[in-house]
């Protein structure tokens, strides 16, 4: 049972690093990863090199530091602003309507940008204090955006996602393109599960209707942001050429499977930089000096999830050569348990996991032996990758909580302390069963 001895003490020394030490997640990532090489014995040094050549030589782990500079220049750009005004002048006259306009903004980010933070830090900064005029508590307030960030997980293409097909473990097993359509399913029952939320909390706040003259006039809202409606254009754009009816004509048409030649993973963000760069042309940069302070500017955020991800696949790998994905899946087998119970079990796992652990650590540690296992209790590849996905997106519900929660708590000037009860609640628990309904099929995707 090496490989098992292997996770515990991958597991042992992120959460040590992370936690105790107060030590950043790209750090802890590295050192799991040399730990787990370590196991291999005489073959360390051979098992490490190549499970890092692996890591290296993938093009998700570029992928993901060009979406995560994209989410960068599209708040840069203000576009994500004129979103979010849009969306307050349609639906914030309303009883709450900040709060309903914070979920479905953190929706609609979530769904471009992925990144728990940066959802929190973007869509916090500007509904929290809409939130604060309309009389939502403060605590209410920095709940709400902290429990929304956690829908960047549950939509394509998130780091991840991005970790889970690209593992050793479950790249095998299942195909990107079989993944999208079942994610962004599974992505809107957690949209559901967080209005339904927004809606409790609104009614025990005694919240109001956003003042009027504190709201975009419908008229203006649309003249400056329709555009940035085209974003979703520009997802779904490579995905329409690459899945579907569409994908099998032109791949009939061009003699060669098209989704080979066209990688969403890539042309995603490359399209939505390309838009980016021309609805938010006004407030971008006009000179090379200009641009290479705002790119610099950039660098803090994607180094650490550029690190992230890149020894998350590293450390994944050197897991897989001790043997661990035969020997958990062995375990979780020896269970006999059905599926709903299996899909429990796996599910209390990550989530507790997740409490100290980022998304993608999570998945990387202990989310991708998870779907191995249901998919080899029967659930098919992508409903079992979409339930784990659900899981390991209560980075901020558990407590102590992730960094959404502290970024949200810190915009609203609360005590993180007095959100726990409420995360758990009202978030982790609900989506730790939205996650075993996916698996058990209850929920379709």
């Amino acid at each position: 049972m090496i490989g098992v001895w292997a996770l515990g003490a991958y597991l042992a020394v992120i959460i040590l690093w992370t936690t105790l030490l107060k030590r950043n997640v790209g750090e802890a990532m590295m050192i799991g990863f040399l730990v787990a090489a370590g196991f291999n014995g005489v073959a360390a040094l051979n098992a490490g090199w190549t499970a890092l050549y692996d890591a290296l030589t993938d093009e998700i782990v570029y992928a993901t530091v060009i979406f995560v500079f994209m989410g960068y220049l599209l708040e840069r750009a203000g576009v994500m602003e004129r979103m979010i005004n849009l969306l307050d002048a349609l639906i914030g006259g309303r009883k709450g309507g900040s709060a309903y306009v914070s979920t479905v903004a953190s929706a609609g980010l979530g769904s471009i940008v992925h990144n728990q933070a940066a959802i929190a830090a973007t869509v916090g900064s500007v509904t929290i204090p809409w939130m604060e005029r309309a009389k939502v508590e403060r605590t209410t307030a920095a709940t709400i955006v902290a429990g929304n960030a956690g829908m960047g997980i549950t939509f394509p293409f998130s780091a991840s996602m991005f970790v889970l097909v690209g593992s050793s473990t479950v790249g095998p097993l299942l195909d990107i393109d079989t993944l999208i359509l079942p994610l962004i399913a599974g992505g809107m029952w957690c949209v559901l599960h967080r209005l339904i939320v927004t809606a409790i909390l609104v009614h025990r706040s005694g919240a109001r209707a956003t003042a009027k003259e504190n709201r975009p006039q419908l008229l203006e809202a649309l003249r400056r942001g329709w555009t940035t409606l085209l974003l979703f254009v520009g997802v779904a754009l490579p995905m329409l050429l690459t899945t579907g009816a569409l994908a099998k004509i032109l791949s009939g048409h061009a003699g060669t499977d098209v989704s080979d030649a066209i990688s969403p993973i890539f042309w995603i963000p490359v399209v939505l930089i390309v838009l980016g760069l021309v609805l938010g042309r006004r407030q971008l940069p006009r000179s090379p000096k200009a641009w290479a302070q705002l790119i610099g500017d950039s660098a803090p955020r994607f180094g650490v999830v550029g690190i992230t991800v890149l020894f998350a696949f590293a450390g994944a790998n050197a897991l897989a050569t001790t043997g661990l994905p035969e020997q958990l899946s062995g375990l979780l087998d020896g269970l006999d348990l059905p599926v709903w119970l299996l899909a429990v079990v796996i599910g209390l796992i990550v989530v507790a996991v997740a409490a100290p652990l980022s998304s993608t650590a999570t998945m990387a540690a202990v989310g991708t032996i998870g779907v191995a296992a249901l998919i080899a209790a029967g659930v098919p590849a992508p409903t079992a990758a979409v339930a784990v996905l659900i899981f390991s997106s209560c980075e901020a519900a558990v407590p102590p909580g992730g960094a959404p929660l502290y970024v949200a708590c810190g915009i609203a000037g609360v005590d993180p302390l007095h959100t726990f009860r409420r995360m758990l609640l009202y978030y982790a628990l609900p989506l730790l069963g939205i996650g075993v309904l996916v698996a058990a099929g209850v929920l379709p995707v």
